[in-house]
């Protein structure tokens, strides 16, 4: 297994603790942040780097599902508004779980992008603490192990196939918009055998 820089925020101390939970209910929003931000961390970016790129990937694929939904529908006028915003030499694209992640480089690292401003990642972190609850750390070890099954390369390519494996069951269209699932971690450790 990869030596991995220390979490910098309350996560470190969670992983290393023997996992006790084998289910979570919690929609797929949490589940989808936290699995891109591990496989964001095993891929070589730093810990409050991943933390923001995953957050990023599962607001992307949110948007995508609603529109697909037709619970969003982006107008022309306000696709060229945003596109205007851009400023290319500024920003740089990151592909994670098959998503274009606009991001930029700060002092502090890579920061993926939300409406043009950098994503903190602490807030990344009391997001998941809030939905995950004391099933954080269980469910932290049960990716990180999953994403250390894998040599970097290959994950990158298998990271939302593996997701679509394992992410909780909800019902399916706008029904499932929002529903919590279970979310099996012994799946999730299975998957790493």
């Amino acid at each position: 297994m990869d030596q991995r820089p220390e979490p910098i925020f309350g996560l470190a101390s969670m992983t290393r603790k023997s996992p006790t939970r084998h289910t979570i209910k919690i929609n797929r929003a949490p589940v989808l942040t936290l699995w891109a931000a591990v496989v964001a961390e095993r891929l070589g970016f730093e810990h409050g780097e991943a933390l923001t790129l995953g957050r990023s990937v599962a607001g992307l694929n949110a948007y995508s599902k609603g529109v697909s939904l037709g619970l969003f529908t982006p107008t022309p006028a306000e696709v060229k508004d945003k596109r205007k915003k851009l400023r290319p030499k500024e920003t740089i694209t990151v592909s994670l779980l098959h998503r274009a992640v606009p991001a930029v480089h700060t002092t502090d690292g890579v920061r993926a992008l939300s409406k043009d401003r950098p994503i903190d990642p602490a807030s990344v972190e009391r997001y998941l603490q809030s939905k995950f609850g004391a099933g954080l750390g269980d469910a932290w070890s049960a990716m990180t192990e999953l994403a250390a099954a894998f040599k970097p390369n290959e994950l990158a390519e298998r990271a939302y196939a593996l997701y679509e494996v394992f992410r909780p069951t909800v019902p399916s269209g706008a029904k499932g918009w929002g529903a919590a699932g279970e979310l099996n971690l012994d799946q999730i450790r299975r998957l790493a055998e």
